[in-house]
């Protein structure tokens, strides 16, 4: 896919979606921390409806951490992994607490030290909380830069790498969550919904699969 194109891909999405955000609930980067931690293998509708629960009964690092693990659980056991989770969530605000003073570290090394983050949370950390230019490559993301030719790569690192290399500057701080939203509601997994694109005649897939007319 040339820069010409790619630019038109990402115009068009930003018209689409002027002001992206992320689908998570939050009001603090912390907030936010133990939302994304939660929503590994999970849903962000699952996660939120968690989060509503516990939140306005303990939403500091303090305040989780004086739950405890077993505490913890009842509010988030709808969710995939809880137990795992759970002992992550609570040592992370132990660290928090004893290292960083309670607050959300802007560092990627700090971010990634804590339990249960990765580097693709820590994107989503460093992206939506402090407005770092990152790119967190969820199963979404991967699947779109593949199957429309914008970064196609064989692992989420390699897209990432890509991504952040071919993506005009002006688009970088949200190309993450336009890409998101368009695998997870236009460019679906089992059978995207081409007919309802507005960067199908852009797309690598749709020109390799071209499908039926409307209404055929």
């Amino acid at each position: 896919m040339n820069a010409e194109k790619r630019r038109e891909i990402f115009t068009r999405l930003r018209a689409a979606t002027p002001h992206p955000t992320t689908e998570l609930e939050y009001t603090s980067p912390f907030e936010l921390l133990i939302s994304v931690i939660l929503s590994a293998q999970a849903t962000d509708v699952s996660v939120n409806k968690a989060t509503r629960k516990l939140y306005p009964v303990a939403n500091t690092p303090a305040q989780i951490y004086a739950l405890g693990v077993d505490d913890l659980i009842p509010y988030i056991q709808t969710i995939g992994l809880y137990r795992t989770k759970a002992k992550n969530v609570i040592e992370t605000c132990r660290m928090l607490l004893t290292l960083h003073d309670s607050q959300v570290p802007r560092n990627r090394e700090q971010l990634e030290a804590l339990p249960g983050v990765g580097r693709k949370t820590a994107n989503v950390v460093l992206n939506t909380a402090f407005g770092v230019a990152t790119i967190a490559v969820d199963t979404h993301i991967f699947r779109v830069a593949n199957r429309t030719g914008i970064a196609p790569g064989k692992d989420v690192d390699a897209v990432e790498r890509k991504l952040m290399k071919l993506v005009p500057a002006e688009f970088l701080l949200d190309a993450h969550h336009w890409l998101i939203l368009h695998g997870r509601y236009t460019c679906i997994a089992r059978k995207p919904l081409c007919w309802n694109c507005n960067i199908a005649d852009l797309c690598d897939f749709k020109a390799k699969t071209p499908l039926p007319e409307k209404g055929i």
